[in-house]
């Protein structure tokens, strides 16, 4: 008999300094931020470190390193159609055109919505991004493939009972207009009109085929879909994941620091034409930048927290089709990548300009727990950066760990259900720190990702 995980729950947080990046925006391009404890805070949203940390281990995955190496993956995209046209033209031969028209066709019929066809940049993408097995696209193909003269049949069908949809509706918008323009006119053809655009039925998808396309797109055994859930509403029939990751919203410990960086980019031709100019009048026509603007840069300690529900998790792998000791182990996997990829995965935008997916944290707490446990309270007073003798509490981040720690001492003192906690940290100040302060003998200190969870 397989024994249960001693918890539910693996609570983790971590403390983390930036310098001059901008990892996420908003709609006007400004950092993201909140309101807490009486005072701004910037914030990197949940979403972008979820998508940084899944896309990391997928990476590692597929590339055969990590703990989920050669396990099955999820791709989330809108551009399944599109990669089950290549593959039928690819591998079965098909003709390009004639491979994506049917993949969208079944695609379509089988309950996901697409772009508008008039409009070729979204036209054969689906309206939400669906996010499904990697090897979906292959499967979907392979079944069309498989059932070429069904599928071939019924697509010629569909595809004219929807030309003679779209040539009912632009009738009936024409009468409309006509009886619009002319009052007194009876719109008896515009009734008769209308009942044809509903009367023009389309044939339904095969049953194999809609069966292949749904059991294609369902989550099946994907790890990351285990871990992170989806939800698919398109396709009432398509099993919807709970994701087994509860992730909070990282926010700095202290009031938002913003720069506006004003930037100049050199244009290369103008220079070189300047510097073998002949005279002085031709030097000066190419002086100046090639561009200029500015960029928003924020800097701080921020403070991050996420959960594991490992009860949901084995649940969600055993929903896939796991028995119960694959199952085990797979979540096992899971949880060691899962806690690799929170603890080094960085949101990639502005990568180039800032460096910012070279972080390190400061300090890492792991611990199980009967519940999920929160420590965003004990940021709710703003970090006084001020002098120590002055009444502040010196530097963000050395302050930011004795927070959190001294939280944790005071929570788990109270609530018995805590228990293995491990400290990792990557700043050898916050090392020091950690040996003044004298850790209790409930926190164990790691030197390694692998070791934060039992």
């Amino acid at each position: 008999m397989i024994e249960a995980p001693r918890s539910q729950f693996l609570s983790l947080h971590l403390i983390e300094t930036l310098a001059a990046v901008l990892p996420v925006r908003d709609e006007n391009a400004q950092p993201k931020t909140l309101v807490f404890g009486g005072v701004e805070r910037h914030m990197i949203t949940s979403q972008a470190r979820r998508r940084a940390e899944r896309v990391l281990a997928r990476d590692r995955a597929n590339a055969g390193r990590g703990a989920l190496k050669g396990r099955s993956m999820g791709v989330r995209t809108r551009e399944w159609a599109i990669l089950a046209g290549r593959e039928l033209e690819s591998a079965h031969g098909w003709e390009k055109e004639k491979a994506l028209v049917t993949a969208r066709a079944v695609m379509e019929a089988s309950g996901l919505k697409f772009g508008d066809p008039k409009k070729k940049t979204v036209a054969n993408l689906t309206k939400v991004l669906v996010f499904a097995p990697s090897d979906a696209a292959v499967r979907i193909a392979g079944h069309i493939a498989d059932q070429a003269a069904e599928v071939e049949e019924w697509r010629d069908a569909y595809l004219e009972a929807q030309a003679s949809a779209e040539e009912a509706k632009k009738t009936r918008r024409g009468t409309r207009k006509k009886a619009a323009s002319s009052p007194e006119a009876e719109d008896t053809e515009g009734t008769s009109t209308a009942e044809a655009a509903v009367s023009v039925p389309l044939p339904p998808l095969p049953k194999a085929t809609r069966d292949a396309v749904l059991l294609a797109l369902a989550p099946r055994d994907a790890v990351d879909i285990a871990l992170y859930g989806r939800f698919l509403a398109e396709i009432p029939d398509s099993p919807n994941v709970d994701g087994a990751v509860q992730t909070g919203h990282a926010f700095t410990v202290h009031e938002a620091e913003q720069i506006e960086d004003f930037y100049a980019a050199a244009d290369d031709a103008k220079l070189d034409r300047k510097r073998n100019a002949l005279s002085f009048l031709d030097a000066a026509d190419d002086a100046g930048a090639g561009m200029t603007g500015y960029q928003s840069l924020i800097s701080g300690t921020f403070y991050r927290h996420a959960v594991l529900d490992r009860t949901q998790l084995r649940t969600n792998l055993r929903a896939a089709g796991m028995d119960e000791q694959e199952a085990e182990t797979a979540a096992s996997e899971a949880e060691k990548e899962f806690v690799h990829a929170f603890v080094l995965a960085f949101p990639e935008a502005k990568k180039n300009s800032t460096a910012s997916t070279g972080t390190l944290p400061a300090l890492v707490l792991a611990f199980e727990g009967e519940r999920p446990y929160n420590y965003a309270s004990a940021f709710q007073r703003p970090v006084d950066e001020g002098p120590v003798s002055a009444g502040g509490e010196g530097p963000a981040g050395p302050a930011a760990v004795r927070r959190l720690l001294r939280h944790h001492t005071f929570v788990s003192r109270r609530r018995e259900d805590l228990r293995t906690a491990r400290v990792l940290t990557y700043d050898p100040e916050i090392d020091m720190l950690l040996g003044e302060l004298g850790l209790p003998q409930s926190l164990t200190m790691v030197e390694r990702t692998e070791d934060l969870t039992p």
